[in-house]
């Protein structure tokens, strides 16, 4: 897996060094000296990850750290601090300036290869959903890169998979004060717990009697229900290879033991972080395809929907000779309305009219405001008889009752409707809809508020 690096040190011959290594690697490396040049960097997207020196003059790693996950616009990237600072204390400060890893001198080789390319997998899911609301979003305090960077990544839910009383008490223990903690010793529930969804943070041991770990982290994150739970594993010190066979499997993070207290609290609100920040992500673009496809004011979906949706149950219908219906309804003399009252009562009157019609519609029937106070019903599974009475049944609930429309108080509404279903020379949907505009253009004809049904 190729990606951009950037590596940071103020030293030439370790920018070097590492320069070559991960060249040989297949990765395209970018350089900076100093902590300004790397955010200019990074701020440009000219890399994928960073790889950072921490003692460095002016600007260190630590505070680097900080401005790029303080900054909307380069939140998103991985950050991985080395050093020769080997204290438990030092790899907490590292982690709660937002890394997301910290690793000590004499760096091994395998081992950072494998997280970097842990890291780079993870920000490679996240890209294309970042794409679309960069292509969508609208600037403000819902703006998921904004929240990123004000995300403390506390009160998440967190399922331990130990079977060591000693060993889940004490993590329990240590996680409990700022998150919801269960505890599960059998990894066949545990996969089932995470399964039933809520879950953040699987912390998974390597050490479960009588079953592999490393067979449950790929569960997890081969099943579409449970590959968003971020797992960290926990294991022995001489269990690196076994480390980081679970980083190559999908692992998020790994705790060596005895685990520090701090460290394991900081690298679970490092996972809840970026896990949430995927999470505003995926709600981003589902919020503006919604958008997309949805009429502001009435809530029904727009005609954009209705050209692609249309077309689908058209064609379902023509596959199984199943009948399928099209109902065309336009408010009776709506322009009088607005002239009379302004178009603050109109838009009113048009939100009931779309209630009213939703009300006496089905799931699966299509309603669509096809443009001014136009709306259609598309019926599947109906013949012309069925879509007729179901327009009966609209029309009647139209002008049974006076619409409340703000200060205008009550008004009278009719609607006219046009009615057509699908006959067996009909090859496109738009036939269906223009005999219903023409069953709409004599329904007016003959005295408005009332339904005629397919017309030649």
């Amino acid at each position: 897996m190729s990606a951009r690096v950037l590596v940071v040190d103020d030293l030439f011959t370790n920018v070097k060094l590492l320069e070559v290594k991960l060249t040989a690697e297949y990765f395209d490396v970018v350089t900076a000296m100093n902590g300004p040049d790397a955010i200019a960097i990074c701020e440009q997207g000219l890399c994928d990850i960073v790889l950072s020196d921490v003692m460095m003059p002016g600007m260190d790693g630590f505070e680097l750290c900080r401005r790029l996950k303080g900054s909307p616009t380069t939140a998103h990237l991985p950050i991985v601090l080395v050093t020769a600072l080997d204290q438990p204390a030092d790899r907490v400060r590292g982690l709660d300036a937002g890394a997301d890893d910290f690793l000590t001198k004499p760096v091994d080789d395998t081992a950072l290869l494998a997280r970097m390319r842990s890291l780079i997998r993870l920000k490679a899911a996240t890209d294309e959903l970042r794409a679309r609301v960069i292509g969508s979003r609208t600037l403000g305090t819902n703006d998921p890169f904004v929240a990123a960077t004000v995300e403390t990544g506390q009160n998440g839910h967190v399922l331990v998979v130990d079977d060591r009383p000693g060993s889940f008490e004490r993590l329990k223990a240590a996680l409990g004060a700022f998150h919801t903690v269960e505890v599960e010793s059998d990894p066949h529930a545990a996969l089932l717990r995470c399964a039933e969804g809520g879950i953040d943070v699987a912390l998974v041991s390597l050490n479960l009697r009588d079953f592999d770990g490393l067979r449950l982290c790929g569960q997890l994150r081969s099943l579409d229900r449970t590959r968003d739970v971020a797992v960290i594993t926990l294991a022995e010190v001489e269990e690196r290879a076994r480390i980081l066979r679970g980083l190559d499997i999908g692992a998020a993070d790994f705790l060596v033991r005895p685990i520090d207290r701090n460290e394991l609290i900081a690298r679970v609100r490092t996972q809840i972080r970026r896990k949430r920040f995927t999470e505003r992500l995926r709600e981003s673009v589902q919020s503006s395809l919604e958008l997309a496809v949805t009429d502001g004011l009435t809530g029904l979906h727009n005609r954009r929907y209705l050209d692609v949706h249309f077309d689908a149950l058209f064609k379902d219908a023509v596959r199984r000779n199943a009948p399928i219906a099209v109902l065309l309804l336009d408010i009776d003399r709506f322009k009088s309305v607005n002239d009379r009252f302004g178009h603050d009562v109109g838009d009113a009157v048009l939100r009931e009219f779309a209630t009213r019609i939703n009300s006496l519609t089905r799931g699966v029937d299509l309603v669509v405001r096809f443009g001014g106070e136009e709306i259609v019903v598309v019926v599947p599974e109906a013949s012309l008889q069925d879509a007729r009475m179901v327009a009966e049944r609209i029309r009647e609930r139209v002008c049974g009752s006076p619409f409340q429309a703000g200060p205008a108080g009550g008004l009278d509404v009719t609607v006219s409707i046009g009615v057509a279903a699908r006959q067996a020379g009909d090859r496109t949907p738009a036939e269906l809809l223009k005999r219903a505009d023409i069953a709409l253009y004599q329904a007016k004809g003959g005295g408005r508020n009332r339904v005629v049904a397919e017309a030649a």
